[in-house]
């Protein structure tokens, strides 16, 4: 199977999950900013998640243009991305609505963090795919993001059980982080 079908599929879910969380944002009742105020947790869990998905997007194209060879391994560790990616618009959601709640925090690291492991495990997939000419292989190096961010979200876990801004702010440091577009396959592509 060529990788084309593949990137279009995971493309589409991705898409898909941008806007189921923008269709569970609610309009304020009012038409004034003090409307907007008790709006501002929600919005906030949104467009952490709309970065987050944004950086997946990102990264998976550029992880799928490294790729040679796609088995059916490779399939199914993308599948087990895109599920745990698809849980994004419902811990948003709790996240949003319950903002400084601790369990819904721990929730949306839980999301993260197996998102994290599974695009590790699809980067893995794709390596042994490839065997040992693998671009992707020589691409990631120490991949020192890819280790610490893990280490990240389970001390924003961690962290949330004791105070949910410490853990949402080690959540959104991991965000930033990965907002600079990974640039390490594209120069392997390069030569």
């Amino acid at each position: 199977m060529g990788k084309g079908r593949l990137e279009a599929f995971s493309d589409g879910v991705l898409a898909i999950i941008i806007t189921i969380m923008v269709l569970e944002m609610k309009a304020p009742e009012g038409a004034t900013l003090d409307a907007l105020l008790p709006l501002a947790p929600s919005l906030l869990s949104y467009v952490l998640s709309f970065i987050y998905v944004g950086i997946y997007w990102n990264n998976h194209h550029h992880l799928l243009q490294a790729c040679r060879r796609v088995t059916g391994s490779v399939l199914w560790a993308n599948l087990h991305l895109l599920f745990w990616l698809s849980l994004l618009p419902f811990a948003t959601r709790w996240m949003g609505n319950n903002h400084l709640a601790p369990l819904p925090s721990v929730a949306y690291g839980l999301v993260l963090l197996a998102s994290a492991i599974a695009y590790w495990l699809l980067q893995r997939r794709i390596i042994a795919a490839d065997g040992s000419a693998s671009v992707l292989r020589h691409a990631l190096g120490g991949d020192w993001k890819g280790k610490l961010s893990p280490l990240l979200y389970l001390a924003g876990i961690g962290a949330t059980l004791a105070d949910a801004r410490l853990g949402q702010a080690l959540y959104a440091l991991v965000a930033l982080l990965w907002l600079i577009p990974d640039r390490r396959i594209e120069h392997e592509l390069e030569h």
